[in-house]
């Protein structure tokens, strides 16, 4: 089945870019970033910032732009059965270009499991992020078995001055 990513959350003032592959089915169906129940992803960022009540989906919104955060995924459409990243093909990136023009403050790029940088390193013309500090983090999502608590470490390299 063709899928397709969402809108960026974004501010021009953002300093960093957080990067998922592309919403598994219950955020498609939602049409939210992160909706799936057992991803960790809302009560990482809601840890770190923070703000541990996060209920609604406007307050986790803006969460992320209040900390000078943008979130979007690198994928813009592919064909996927399922959630799983290990099924996807026929890949098209999101258009980084405008990203980083949009929000020039941009400087680091925080990856939310390893496929989102795969694809990126892979697909994004380097021009485009050679100036920027590229971060690799355990994935919030389920399938990827360490401990909140050992993702949350690793997760707090968002909150540090690069």
């Amino acid at each position: 089945m063709k899928i397709y990513s969402f809108a960026p959350v974004k501010t021009t003032y953002a300093k960093s870019l957080i990067l998922g592959s592309i919403p598994g089915i219950a955020s498609l169906k939602a049409y939210e970033y992160y909706a799936y129940p057992r991803n960790q992803f809302w009560e990482i960022i809601g840890q770190l910032y923070r703000h541990d009540e996060l209920k609604s989906y406007q307050e986790k919104l803006k969460v992320i732009k209040n900390n000078e955060l943008a979130l979007w995924d690198v994928i813009k459409s592919c064909y996927r059965e399922g959630s799983s990243d290990s099924g996807i093909t026929d890949i098209k990136v999101n258009n980084f270009a405008w990203m980083f023009k949009a929000s020039p403050q941009i400087k680091n790029i925080f990856f939310n499991g390893l496929k989102a940088k795969e694809v990126f390193t892979r697909y994004v013309d380097k021009s485009l992020w050679q100036d920027k500090n590229l971060i690799s983090l355990p994935s919030t999502s389920p399938a990827y078995t360490i401990t909140v608590n050992e993702k949350m470490k690793k997760w707090t390299k968002i909150r540090e001055n690069f």
